[in-house]
C-alpha cells in the first residue's frame, strides 16, 4: 500500500472527506486556540466534548447553547473526534452547522446551526492538543459490550479499550484543575478503579502532584421527537471522586441543564451513579423479558396479551407496562446489564456468580426475534409456501417506533434468521435511510462485533437496501412482517395492503399493531395471520371460516 495515498472518511450520505495530513495538525490547533482565546476574553468557560456521536454531538450543542447572567452564552465548546476513516466525517459536517446524527427532533438541527453559525460557540476538531485549553472535558467515548454467542451474554466482554486510551490522552494534555466528566455508560467501578489510576499515573509522569478532578454523570437520552429535551430537560444523576470534583460537576450541570425543573440527584461515589445507570436499564430489560414468557403462554392458549396488558395498565402502579415486541433494541438495554456483570468480575475482582435474572433477561430479549421468524415460517407453511422461496417484507428496521435508530434492533435478528432459512428479505422504514448493521456487516459496529457470525448465509443481506416506496416494497411479497410500531404502519388498511401486494400473503404482527377488525379482514382477503403474544387470532380465523360456510 502506498504510504502517501490519501485516505477518506465517508459520511452515511456518501460525502467524502480527506483525512488530515500531519502538517495540518499545528495549523488546526492554532486555529482553535485563537478561537478559545477570543471566547475567554468574553469570560466563557472552554469545554471539550470528546466524542461527537449519538450523545456527544447533541450534548456539545446543549453546552454551547447554555446562557449565563444577562442571557449571554457562557461556554465555548470544542467537539473533538478521533480522525479515523470511520468517524472523521463528523468534524467537517459539524463545522458546517450540520448534525452528524440522524434525528427526528428538529431542535437538533436548529441548536447545532445556531451554535456553529450564529453564536459561534461550537466548533469541531480532531487535534488532541485542544484538551490543554479546557476547563471541563466531557467524555462521550463509546463503550461497547461484545457478545460472542447469541443468547448467552456471559460469553462476552466489555470493550473499554477506546475509553482507556482516551483517558490517558486526556491526562497527558489537560491542566491539573480541569474537570473530567465521564458521561459514557461504563461498567460500575470504572471511574474509581480504571479512570482514576490511569489519570493519576499520567499526572505523576508529568510531575503533577494533585489528583485528577474526576466525575461521573449519566444521561437518559431518547432518540425521537424529544431528543434535545431528553438530555437538557430531564433528571440527572451525578457524583465526584472527591468533594472538590463533586462540587465542580454539580456547578457545571446546573449551568447547562434545566435543573430548576429537574433537580440533580447527587450521589456520594462514582460507583453509585455508574450502578444507577446499569440497574435502571437492567430493570427495564428484565420487565420486558418477563413478558416474553407470557407472550408464549398467550399464543399457545388463545389469549391476546395486548388486551391483557391494556387491562392491567388501568391500575396506576402498572401503567408503564408495555408489550415486548420482537426484541429489545437501542444502545443501552441490550448491553448495560452485561457491563455490570463483567465489572463485578474483571474490575471489582469477585469470582462468584451472583447474577441470574440480569443475564437471563438479556438472553431472552436478544433472541425474541428468532420466534418472530419462526411464526413467519409457520404462516407461510399454512399457505403452502416454503420460506426458502419466499419474498419477505420487513416493515420497520429501527429499534422502536418513530425513530431512525437501528442499533440492536429486533428486526435485525428476524432478517438474519429468515435469510438463514433461505428467504429473500426486503425492508421498508419511513425513518431509516440506511441499515449499517446489514450493509456494512463486515465492519459495523466494529470488526467482529456484528451479529453476522451468529447465522449462516448472511452475505446477501449486505445487498439489502431500505426502501422508501411502500407500494414497491409490498409488490409481490409472500409475507409482510409488522416489526415496528411506526405511526404510518398503524394506519395501513388491509384492503390497500393486499392490493399493493397483488394478492394474499402471510401477515405477521410482532407488536400488537393489528386490531381484531384488521386481523379479521386479512383472513377474509385470503391471508394467513399470526402474531407474537396474540393467541386469539385462531378464534378470529375460525370465525371467518364459519361465516363462509
Amino acid at each position: 500500500m502506498n504510504a502517501n495515498k490519501r485516505l477518506y472518511s465517508i459520511s452515511p450520505s456518501g460525502a467524502k472527506f480527506p483525512l488530515p495530513r500531519p502538517e495540518e495538525y499545528p495549523r488546526e490547533f492554532a486555529r482553535v486556540k485563537k478561537l478559545a482565546a477570543a471566547h475567554r476574553k468574553e469570560k466563557r468557560e472552554v469545554v471539550v466534548v470528546m466524542g461527537v456521536g449519538f450523545v456527544g454531538a447533541v450534548m456539545a450543542a446543549i453546552v454551547a447553547d447554555s446562557r449565563g447572567k444577562g442571557g449571554r452564552p457562557s461556554k465555548f465548546v470544542i467537539g473533538m473526534q478521533r480522525p479515523s476513516v470511520r468517524s472523521y466525517w463528523k468534524i467537517p459536517l459539524l463545522n458546517r452547522g450540520v448534525p452528524p446524527v440522524e434525528a427526528e427532533d428538529p431542535e437538533v438541527a436548529r441548536i447545532i446551526r445556531r451554535c456553529v453559525l450564529e453564536t459561534k460557540t461550537l466548533v469541531a476538531t480532531w487535534v488532541y492538543d485542544v484538551l490543554s485549553l479546557a476547563d471541563v472535558v466531557v467524555v462521550d467515548v463509546q463503550c461497547d459490550y461484545a457478545k460472542y454467542a447469541l443468547g448467552d451474554v456471559r460469553k462476552g466482554w466489555a470493550d473499554i479499550a477506546a475509553l482507556e486510551e482516551s483517558l490517558e490522552i486526556i491526562a497527558r494534555h489537560i491542566r491539573p484543575e480541569t474537570l473530567v466528566l465521564i458521561e459514557t455508560t461504563v461498567p460500575p467501578g470504572t471511574t474509581e478503579q480504571v479512570a482514576y489510576p490511569i489519570m493519576r499515573k499520567t499526572f505523576r509522569k508529568r510531575g503533577i502532584a494533585s489528583d485528577p478532578l474526576l466525575a461521573h454523570s449519566y444521561e437518559r437520552v431518547m432518540p425521537g421527537k424529544e431528543y434535545v429535551a431528553s438530555i437538557r430537560d430531564f433528571w440527572r444523576v451525578c457524583s465526584g471522586i472527591n468533594p472538590r470534583a463533586r462540587e465542580r460537576v454539580v456547578r457545571f450541570l446546573n449551568e447547562i441543564l434545566n435543573t430548576k425543573r429537574y433537580p440533580l440527584t447527587v450521589l456520594d461515589r462514582p460507583i453509585e451513579s455508574e450502578t444507577a445507570k446499569i440497574v435502571e436499564n437492567s430493570y427495564r430489560a428484565a420487565c420486558l423479558a418477563f413478558l416474553d414468557e407470557w407472550s408464549l403462554f398467550a399464543e399457545r392458549n388463545g389469549v391476546d396479551l395486548v388486551k391483557v396488558i391494556n387491562a392491567i395498565k388501568v391500575r396506576p402502579t402498572h401503567s408503564n407496562m408495555i408489550f415486548p415486541g420482537p426484541g429489545i433494541g437501542g444502545y443501552c438495554l441490550p448491553k448495560d446489564g452485561g457491563l455490570g456483570m463483567w465489572a463485578y468480575r474483571h474490575i471489582l475482582g469477585f469470582e462468584d456468580e451472583i447474577f441470574k435474572i440480569t443475564p437471563l433477561a438479556i438472553d431472552i430479549n436478544d433472541t425474541r426475534g428468532l420466534h418472530a421468524a419462526q411464526i413467519t415460517r409457520d404462516a407461510l407453511r399454512n399457505m403452502n409456501r416454503p420460506v426458502a422461496a419466499a419474498e419477505i417484507l420487513l416493515l420497520g428496521a429501527s429499534y422502536r417506533e418513530d425513530v431512525g435508530d437501528t442499533r440492536y434492533s429486533g428486526s435485525e435478528i428476524i432478517a438474519r434468521r429468515l435469510s438463514e432459512m433461505g428467504a429473500e428479505i426486503r425492508v421498508h422504514d419511513p425513518y431509516v435511510r440506511s441499515w449499517p448493521e446489514l450493509e456494512k456487516q463486515e465492519s459495523y459496529p466494529g470488526k467482529g462485533h456484528g451479529k453476522k457470525g451468529f447465522f449462516r448465509g448472511q452475505n446477501r443481506l449486505a445487498e439489502v437496501r431500505v426502501c422508501s416506496d411502500l407500494e414497491k416494497g409490498l409488490s409481490g411479497a409472500d409475507a409482510v412482517i409488522f416489526a415496528v410500531r411506526h405511526a404510518p404502519y398503524l394506519r395501513l388498511d388491509p384492503d390497500e395492503v393486499v392490493r399493493m401486494i397483488g394478492g394474499a400473503a402471510a401477515i405477521i404482527d410482532c407488536f400488537g399493531m393489528l386490531d381484531d377488525a384488521k386481523i379479521k379482514r386479512y383472513f377474509e382477503l385470503g391471508c394467513e395471520v399470526k402474531g407474537l403474544g396474540r393467541g386469539h387470532i385462531q378464534r378470529i380465523k375460525d370465525e371467518v371460516r364459519r361465516e363462509r360456510r
